[in-house]
């Protein structure tokens, strides 16, 4: 039987953000919900935990960086950091 197109598998690799940028983003958003007036580790934590971007202030574009990264990244970094 001729294999067309249809037949090949494709091959698809997701770029990861590297650590230094995931990190840079973290601090940014820190910085962005501290300046609101927000305790930003709990505010961080609630949308770790619920994937919500209402959690994160819009304050210097603080939810649009933060949804650029997956939360499975960014808990990765995360564990990296605090685990050596």
């Amino acid at each position: 039987m001729p294999q067309g197109p249809k037949d090949k598998t494709v091959s698809f690799k997701w770029e990861k953000e590297e650590p230094d940028q995931v990190y840079s983003i973290l601090k940014t958003v820190y910085e962005a919900l501290e300046e609101k007036g927000y305790n930003p580790l709990n505010q961080l934590v609630g949308y770790m935990i619920s994937g919500e971007p209402a959690y994160i202030t819009s304050h210097k574009q603080a939810r649009n960086l933060i949804c650029k990264v997956d939360r499975d990244e960014i808990m990765e970094v995360l564990l990296k950091k605090y685990l050596g």
